[in-house]
């Protein structure tokens, strides 16, 4: 399983699991917690709870057990799920004052978390140099922190990727898009290899929340400026309206097919479906489409400025701000982002390693070229990269889930553009402010 997140089957916690995670915080903040158990003799026991499937977990287990073998004094209490719940799980372990030593998080809570004082700040570690972020990509320690602390380590970059079908394409003799189109180019490029090929050009993302993001950042605003929306509900309603012009001229799918692509599950993302040509993806997920589809896949960036693209981190370990051995756990953290065998081990499961050494060597060791072609398309864009955008605020969730329901309403015809942008608005504004 890929990190995508995506992403990603989140679901938001809800008001009873929020205020769960509300009340108890204090305790934790106090050390009254049962986080990693230290006995008389030195021994040292961590709980680590993170999502996956079985392969993250085999990867995740082995390289614990590495870092046990370096440190036979530490071991690991391990607990792993899908991600469907997950969340859920982790607010109720905090509620009841036995949240994990370590724990994964993205950043759809990652500021929740952190806001609530679940999450110690691992600047201290930084700055001493036990926790070495050095050879980081650039963007990627400010990407994990929130009110100047930093809440997460970033385990894996990401950004966000147009992967395309370059065997349906050459096949049909039409030129495969590239980075730097703008986004009316795209649309038109779809357009024409939709005829010639018999497949809807692109995927519809008005109801994805990063093309959405990137579009605005190159029109000069923000998804979010600090705890409040960067974006008016004109600059909504100017995004639906470019892609009602692109479902106008059929470069995209029928609505219901546009659907099934809003759905998380890189299984079900048309450019393997076979029912168009792109989708819009986060780029590491290429080599998991890639096994999906015996065509050739390739992967840019985003249309437009390819520079308003940024070093997201795809996920997070964070460290219980309760936990008996944070020195221990911050060990921890250090080791799987920094240690050459650790790095080999988890590969690129997690997103590109952090660090770009390790990334060096995980990109010459594989074997497997759609991983390759990730790895260097990512560092690549790297190069231009702009500042990171701040870690989105609480709410976030349900301001993704509240933009697919908009633009759906949009995409079926339900909905002017106008009345859509309205509708996500409003929605998006009380999600922030609860």
């Amino acid at each position: 399983m890929t990190a995508s997140h995506p992403q990603p089957l989140r679901r938001v916690l809800g008001g009873v699991v929020a205020a769960m995670l509300a009340l108890p915080l204090a305790l934790g903040a106090c050390g009254t917690d049962d986080g990693g158990q230290a006995t008389g003799d030195g021994k040292v026991e961590l709980s680590f709870f993170w999502w996956g499937g079985e392969a993250r977990a085999q990867l995740t287990e082995q390289a614990l057990a590495l870092y046990t073998s370096k440190h036979p004094n530490v071991t690991f209490k391990k607990t792993w799920q899908a991600n469907q719940g997950y969340f859920d799980k982790l607010a109720t372990l905090t509620a009841g004052n036995d949240a994990p030593d370590i724990f994964q998080i993205d950043d759809n809570y990652l500021a929740e978390y952190a806001t609530r004082n679940v999450t110690a700040d691992l600047s201290e570690y930084t700055k001493s140099g036990k926790l070495d972020t050095s050879k980081f990509q650039k963007g990627l320690v400010e990407y994990g922190t929130v009110d100047g602390k930093l809440a997460g380590l970033a385990m894996g970059e990401n950004t966000q990727g147009l992967v395309f079908n370059k065997a349906k394409l050459d096949a049909a003799g039409v030129a495969v898009p590239k980075t730097g189109q703008t986004w009316e180019e795209h649309i038109a490029w779809a357009k024409d290899a939709a005829v010639k090929t018999k497949l809807a050009g692109t995927m519809d993302p008005s109801a994805d929340y990063k093309a959405f993001w990137v579009w605005l950042r190159q029109n000069g605003k923000e998804f979010y400026n600090g705890k409040e929306l960067g974006f008016t509900q004109e600059d909504v309603q100017k995004w639906f309206e470019l892609w009602k012009g692109a479902r106008d001229t059929q470069a995209t799918p029928s609505p219901d097919v546009i659907h099934e692509g809003n759905a998380t599950d890189v299984t079900k993302q048309l450019v393997v479906t076979n029912k168009a040509l792109t989708s819009w993806v986060w780029a590491n997920q290429l080599p998991e489409l890639q096994k999906n589809t015996k065509d050739d896949l390739g992967v840019i960036a985003y249309p437009g400025d390819a520079s308003k693209q940024w070093a997201r981190a795809s996920m997070y370990f964070s460290v219980y701000r309760g936990s008996k051995n944070k020195d221990v756990a911050a060990d921890v953290l250090n080791f799987l982002a920094n240690d050459p065998e650790a790095g080999k081990i988890l590969g690129t499961d997690r997103g590109l390693p952090s660090n770009l050494d390790i990334r060096t060597q995980v990109a010459a060791t594989t074997d497997n070229a759609a991983m390759k072609e990730s790895i260097q398309v990512t560092t690549e864009l790297g190069k231009n990269f702009g500042p990171a955008p701040t870690v989105p605020p609480k709410g976030h969730s349900t301001v993704r889930s509240e933009l697919i329901k908009a633009a759906e309403e949009a995409q079926y015809g339900r909905a002017t553009p106008q009345k859509a942008a309205e509708q996500f608005f409003t929605a998006a504004q009380a999600a922030i402010k609860r």
